[in-house]
């Protein structure tokens, strides 16, 4: 995997507020960093984590104004990043979030929630999806885009389709009032561009999902945005949605990155609303997978979602960053006819918008990507020590 800042970067980097974090060898754990001409600063000494610098009134304008080391060229700092090209003893990027919980949002575009409901037909068995597919797209068809969840239309379409015995859980959290918002992954635990990403070894049905992750305040103020794959097991999701855990929280299987790009007068929520998010999936046996997702179709606003995320109901003093969801389904016959689409370990796949730049990973099983060590009680000593009191 090669890695540059032309394809990293948004296009628009130049006027971008962006903000990452790098491990630094030298001091033994890792730093804040904003992006600057294509070179690396690290402001640590103004914002402790990327969560501090979330709750400053406005952020982007405290990231402009923060000073700090130095640590070279974005360029080297990439390409010391994949694992299999790491010098351990220079600095490498890391997943832009640090103490945040991370969240996602589940079944929010049409596409993905017929998909959701074919995995819970067929039990996890991906020679069943064709036909079921064809069944349910039969029944409420594949553009449900226009419907508002919880209107009086939608739940018209519920009571038919439990008149036909086609009710799901999923057609529930579609087009039903209440949001599905489940935890993906633990705060300190992402991995971020360039690293490998996480396949739990007992799926055989699995895939990845591009998205856009709100970067979220304790306030509850959506405060920037960053690219996500919330890789999943169809498989193990398809046999019972009480193994979401199962199939979504694994060791690196949340992929956050390349930046979080804070909203100011040149980027905000209605270039996350119009956005594309484009999946591009190379394999080792020469496999090709493209798509894309638009957020122009989802069917609930991100500020409704983040609303039923955080508020008088449900507190996060470290902020969130809250996976949006995906319309992107992959049912692209890999292996043969009727069997759709699953990984191959070592496949490397980019999610990319051009506000946002690109996320890449290479797919392993999750026990042979690197372990997750470093969590919240080592950050806060290697905090204490790198910044003692007085």
């Amino acid at each position: 995997m090669k890695l540059d800042p032309t394809r990293t970067l948004p296009e628009d980097a130049a006027h971008a507020a962006l903000v990452g974090r790098v491990w630094r060898p030298d001091l033994g754990g890792p730093s804040v960093v904003a992006v600057r001409d294509g070179r690396l600063i690290d402001v640590t000494a103004h914002f402790r984590t990327v969560s501090d610098l979330c709750e400053a009134p406005d952020p982007a304008r405290a990231l402009a104004a923060a000073t700090g080391d130095d640590l070279g060229p974005l360029s080297a700092i990439l390409a010391n990043t994949p694992p299999d090209a790491r010098d351990p003893a220079k600095p490498w990027l890391l997943a832009p979030v640090d103490l945040q919980a991370i969240k996602a949002a589940g079944v929010t575009f049409a596409v993905s929630m017929i998909e959701r409901v074919i995995e819970e037909k067929a039990r996890g068995n991906p020679a069943a999806a064709d036909a079921i597919r064809g069944e349910i797209v039969a029944l409420v068809g594949d553009d449900l885009g226009k419907l508002v969840p919880g209107s009086p239309q939608a739940m018209r379409l519920k009571d038919v389709l439990i008149a036909q015995g086609a009710w799901s859980q999923y057609l529930e959290v579609g087009i039903g009032p209440d949001a599905e918002i489940f935890t993906k992954s633990q705060p300190m635990s992402a991995v971020g561009t360039g690293m490998d990403a996480g396949l739990h070894p007992m799926s055989t049905w699995n895939n990845p999902e591009p998205e856009i992750a709100l970067i979220v305040a304790s306030s509850g103020a959506i405060v920037g945005a960053t690219l996500g794959n919330d890789v999943n097991l169809r498989d193990v999701e398809g046999r019972s949605a009480l193994l979401l855990g199962k199939a979504k929280d694994n060791n690196a299987s949340c992929a956050l990155g390349p930046f979080v790009r804070l909203f100011d007068g040149g980027f905000g929520l209605d270039d996350v609303r119009r956005a594309t998010i484009d999946l591009d999936v190379r394999g080792p046996d020469g496999f090709v997978l493209r798509g894309s997702s638009s957020m122009a179709r989802i069917s609930r606003d991100p500020v409704d979602i983040a609303r039923q995320m955080i508020g008088p109901h449900h507190q996060y003093p470290d902020g969130a960053a809250l996976f949006l969801g995906t319309m992107f389904a992959p049912t692209q016959d890999r292996d043969g006819p009727g069997q759709g689409f699953t990984h191959k370990i070592g496949d490397v796949a980019t999610v990319s918008t051009p506000k946002l730049g690109a996320l890449v990973n290479t797919m392993r099983k999750s026990t042979d990507c690197a372990p997750w060590t470093f969590g919240t009680r080592a950050l806060m000593a290697y905090l204490a020590g790198r910044f003692p009191r007085g």
